[in-house]
Formats: C-alpha cells, sequence, structure tokens
C-alpha cells in the first residue's frame, strides 16, 4: 500500500518561512512525477507546484512563483515545498500528491496518491 505523509506545517507570521517535506512508503517517490496542492477553509482545492521525476522541470500557480520552490532529493525519496514571503491566503491545508508518470501537470486528476495533509497558517 503506498502511503504519502507529509511534514512541515505550522504557523507563522506573514513574511515568514517554512519548509514542507514529503516521503512516500510502499513506493518510490523518486521514479514519479510529484506536486503540492492545497485547500483553504471553505474553498475549492488548488493547485500549488510540480516536479518531474528527476528534477529538472518545474511548474507552479501564479499565486505562488517567485516565493515557493518545490524541489526533490530523490536518493532520500523526499520531496519539498519551500515557502517564503507567506501570506495570510496562503493559509491551507497542503496536501502532497504522487502521479504515476514522469512528468504531471496542474490538475488533481493526474495524481494517484494523496498524503492526509499538514496544516500551514499564516498570521497577518
Amino acid at each position: 500500500q503506498v502511503q504519502l505523509v507529509e511534514a512541515g506545517g505550522g504557523l507563522v507570521q506573514a513574511g515568514g518561512s517554512l519548509r514542507l517535506s514529503c516521503g512516500g512508503s510502499g513506493r518510490t517517490v523518486g521514479s514519479y512525477a510529484m506536486g503540492w496542492f492545497r485547500q483553504a477553509p471553505g474553498k475549492e482545492g488548488e493547485f500549488v507546484a510540480t516536479i518531474s521525476w528527476r528534477g529538472g522541470s518545474t511548474y507552479y500557480a501564479d499565486s505562488v512563483k517567485g516565493r515557493f520552490t518545490i524541489s526533490r532529493d530523490n536518493a532520500k525519496d523526499t520531496v519539498f515545498l519551500q515557502m517564503n514571503s507567506l501570506k495570510p491566503e496562503d493559509t491551507a491545508v497542503y496536501y502532497c500528491a504522487g502521479g504515476t508518470a514522469a512528468w504531471a501537470g496542474d490538475s488533481p486528476w493526474e495524481y494517484d496518491y494523496w498524503g492526509q495533509g499538514t496544516q500551514v497558517t499564516v498570521s497577518s
């Protein structure tokens, strides 16, 4: 059984930084594209960022471009989301998602595996 586990969420003031991580069990994270999505209270889930299986290609939502960086360490089977210059509107539950190909885009339908989510709260 495949499991993705996120870590690193928490409470931070606006302008601060957090680094999320996502590890997998039952499946090698490093063999597939990985993405991050988020869902704020009362809102639909939205795409945040994605990275190709080797890390050579990335793609970001406009709302986080220039502030967030997705990366991966395949030797450690881990994907990261570095979040800088955080804003209150970044408050959400962040989910790690695993694709089944070398690349996956911004649609949740391209991902088959999901973590349980980690809460990020940005205070003003």
